[in-house]
């Protein structure tokens, strides 16, 4: 295990103080904040090698397109993929997968076709096949959660995928209940049936290890903002010979190889799919934050997670009034670092606003996940408290002293009967 107090002095926004009292922030499932390394190494970029890349032939632009490409083979060896030709950078997530939604899909689902994704996804994996499916004549199906609402009900999955789904776009953990799902199954599962799978892996790449050929999924998309790289970039995973017969996203610089008055030619992957200039500092501050990872090692940083996730389980458990939502402690192997509940009788959104008063930030609404929060939770929004490397046992107790000044607030006596 790292030492969690060293990681935190890598950290200068955890110096701030919010209303007079020291910043604790857990909100890591929206975004994570960056160590020193990384925030020097986008200053660096600036002020030693800022140019374009790939056409330049002077120093600063060579050194720009070097550490531009080693970015890519840092992140390709991260999620063991073969290599950068399957390491696609987009802005994010939600890019990454309406990139295949709008390539891959626009090319092969057809009317009555199948789309099958879960009740667990972010509104980034329902949305786009939404639109999708509306354009296509295709249909949308939903895995459905067990009837406890804390994981995927293994018999939907097998029913929805015996209707022999194209294709099976699926979250590896739910930012929502911190759900940690078997892709690799469901990637077995709809192989099989001749269905192809996007993985949504926003929360899983930052806080567990992730391996392309183990999951052997053909699609796999992250953030870099959500694993300690700026905001803007963005990674689509795509097995070779597949991206290879996608036609391009955008179309502009990079993309070509040649162009007449009429026609033009792909370039080679990956640089296929990224049309103009690119967010070159964010690709390179990427690469500093797998580095920073590697260095922790990723079955250091979930082990770390599971102990700080329990921890907040076992003391939110004790406090009266409290809904928590997710599987119990107990089965904290199936479980990312997210926490969402409910102090009844308060609005998730006063709840916030009293944390923040108390130096706390935590997440408020229904998580860009409304069909689970809205639908099957039956909840108009819920409060989210997210770990991350740089979090420790007492940012949990700051928490739930912040419960405390919210139930003050609310005048919520300890005595409350909780209603499910």
């Amino acid at each position: 295990m790292f030492d969690v107090g060293k990681v935190r002095r890598d950290f200068p926004i955890l110096d701030l103080e919010v209303n007079g009292k020291p910043l604790v922030y857990l909100d890591s499932a929206a975004t994570s904040q960056k160590p020193r390394k990384v925030i020097n190494t986008v200053s660096r970029y600036y002020r030693k090698y800022n140019a374009n890349t790939h056409s330049g032939v002077y120093r600063i632009a060579e050194e720009a397109t070097e550490a531009y490409l080693k970015s890519k083979k840092k992140v390709a060896k991260f999620i063991n993929a073969s290599g950068i030709e399957e390491i696609i950078y987009t802005r994010n997530t939600t890019e990454s997968i309406n990139l295949v939604a709008l390539t891959w899909a626009e090319q092969n689902i057809k009317r009555g076709d199948r789309i099958l994704i879960s009740e667990l996804e972010h509104h980034s994996n329902i949305v786009p096949w939404i639109m999708l499916a509306k354009k296509k004549g295709a249909t949308l199906d939903y895995i459905a959660l067990n009837k406890e609402k804390t994981a995927l009900d293994d018999a939907s999955i097998e029913e929805q995928i015996a209707k022999r789904p194209a294709l099976v776009a699926i979250t590896q953990c739910s930012n929502v209940l911190g759900t940690i799902v078997d892709v690799k199954r469901i990637t077995e599962m709809a192989h099989r049936v001749g269905a192809k799978v996007l993985v949504d892996g926003a929360q899983s790449a930052p806080h567990m290890k992730v391996d392309m050929r183990y999951i052997d999924c053909d699609f796999f998309a992250f953030s870099g903002h959500k694993m300690l790289a700026p905001m803007g970039i963005g990674v689509l995973y795509g097995k070779r010979d597949i991206l290879e017969e996608m036609p391009p996203f955008l179309g502009g610089g990079d993309m070509i190889k040649t162009v007449s008055r009429q026609e033009f030619t792909f370039n080679e992957l990956p640089w296929k799919f990224e049309a103009g200039t690119p967010f070159v500092e964010g690709g390179v501050a990427l690469g500093a934050a797998v580095d920073y990872l590697k260095k922790l090692r990723m079955e250091s940083v979930r082990e770390h997670e599971k102990a700080l996730t329990k921890y907040a389980l076992e003391k939110l458990s004790g406090v009266k009034g409290v809904e928590i939502f997710g599987l119990p402690a107990r089965d904290i192997d199936r479980r990312g670092g997210v926490v969402a509940f409910d102090v009844i009788g308060v609005h998730p959104h006063d709840v916030a606003t009293i944390f923040d008063q108390e130096g706390v930030a935590i997440r408020a609404g229904h998580h860009c996940a409304m069909p689970l929060v809205v639908d099957v939770l039956r909840k108009p929004a819920l409060s989210r408290m997210s770990f991350y490397i740089y979090n420790n046992e007492s940012d949990v107790d700051r928490a739930i002293e912040a419960i405390a000044a919210v139930k003050r607030k609310f005048k919520i006596s300890d005595t409350l009967k909780l209603q499910v």
